[in-house]
């Protein structure tokens, strides 16, 4: 077992936060770009270069702050923006606030620079001088309560709510007690649990907050004619969206929570977190079905520097910025797929160990995996990411209970 009082050393930013890994992005401002970025950053993958992107010609105000605050995330050291040159992206305001946060960061518009092949010249040109000033970024030491973890489930059978995610919500309680930051989400798979998730509120207001936001995810899926649910769920033994909700909801463990925040707001105190992914107002053209790497792309936005991925009929993606660790609930999947799980969750039907056990074996892996050590997805080489079209009003003053 990894010594979990081991001293973690993380990566100072000049904007005060800390990081776990020193990724250099490439990122890509449309779809048009996205191939010249992905050649770009190839040869220099086992460098830590990896790509993100937003495809759309036109963003609106969400995807323009989901890939700010992916660009300036603390595990992100440096930043090549890629940009056709004619889509409808800010590229100069975004290079203005990587450049205000501390970061190296330079643009290649490809029209400008005279099409694909010029344009992967200067980026890799750029990257081969940053990826050396890279290895002399200054390490410090990290602490439980400088990092934010977040958890997700996909791919859910019977066995989910029975072993994965309750170990995940006695590790977040851990978590919590400890000062780290913890963020859960899926809101729109909190059906029937409405009572119960307010109830655990730090304030009163907090908790009307929060109904409104579930009553919200209901009535989305609802209009969008779908719920949190598929086939494959069903297959797996799941007979309602309420049972799976039981067990999604599991992962949040049983701490207050402190606060309600939206896609790319970053808690700026330790606690218990709900995301609400699910987008205000009225449902648009556009608007996205449920989608795992979406959702851990916009926990990420938030902040997290590990994402704890729950999965019993079994998942294979990663993501690019931050570690995801995959923590299987199903024996019989773990046995299938050991290669791309961290934890095997599972041994807890086969009685060979407890829940406790298995949440205290999740929470060694997040030290390690904070010390440096790669996940499973990461050996693999998974860098998966989504950034969508949503609208989000700001939260207000009731949002956030110090």
């Amino acid at each position: 077992m990894y010594n979990s009082h081991a001293e973690l050393l993380g990566y100072e930013r000049k904007d005060g936060r800390k990081g776990i890994r020193n990724v250099i992005l490439v990122a890509y401002l449309v779809e048009c770009a996205h191939f010249v970025s992905t050649e770009i950053a190839q040869p220099y993958k086992k460098d830590g270069v990896q790509v993100v992107g937003f495809g759309g010609c036109y963003p609106n105000n969400h995807a323009s702050k989901i890939m700010t605050q992916l660009c300036t995330h603390p595990n992100v050291g440096a930043v090549l923006l890629v940009s056709l040159g004619c889509e409808s992206f800010n590229r100069t305001k975004l290079a203005r606030d990587i450049e205000a946060s501390g970061r190296p960061v330079e643009t290649v518009v490809i029209q400008s620079c005279g099409g694909t092949a010029k344009s992967i010249e200067n980026g890799q040109s750029w990257l081969q001088s940053i990826i050396s000033e890279m290895v002399k970024t200054k390490r410090v030491k990290i602490e439980l309560k400088d990092l934010v973890i977040g958890t997700i489930c996909g791919g859910s059978d019977a066995t989910s709510g029975i072993t994965a995610n309750p170990a995940v919500g006695l590790t977040f309680d851990k978590l919590v007690k400890n000062q780290a930051t913890a963020i859960f989400e899926e809101t729109g798979e909190m059906i029937g649990c409405l009572e119960d998730i307010v109830a655990r509120a730090k304030s009163k207001n907090l908790g009307t907050e929060i109904e409104h936001c579930l009553n919200k995810a209901a009535r989305y899926y609802t209009i969008m004619g779908h719920g949190s649910f598929a086939q494959g769920n069903a297959d797996g033994g799941l007979s309602t969206i309420e049972e799976k909700s039981l067990g999604a909801y599991s992962k949040s463990g049983s701490a207050e929570i402190s606060g309600l925040i939206k896609p790319g707001d970053v808690p700026n105190f330790p606690g218990l977190y709900l995301l609400d992914v699910v987008p205000d107002g009225e449902p648009r053209f556009g608007f996205p079905n449920i989608n795992d790497n979406m959702e851990i792309t916009e926990l990420i936005a938030s902040g997290c520097h590990i994402i704890l991925f729950t999965t019993g009929r079994g998942s294979v993606v990663g993501s690019a910025i931050s570690p995801v660790i995959k923590i299987c609930a199903n024996p019989d999947t773990f046995r299938k797929m050991s290669a791309d799980m961290d934890i095997n969750a599972g041994k807890v039907m086969e009685s060979k160990v407890t829940l406790q056990e298995v949440s205290e074996e999740i929470y060694d892996k997040i030290i390690e995996t904070a010390s440096g050590i790669p996940t499973a997805s990461e050996e693999l080489g998974h860098q998966e990411y989504v950034v969508s079209y949503k609208t989000f009003e700001p939260i207000g003053p009731n949002c956030l209970v110090r």
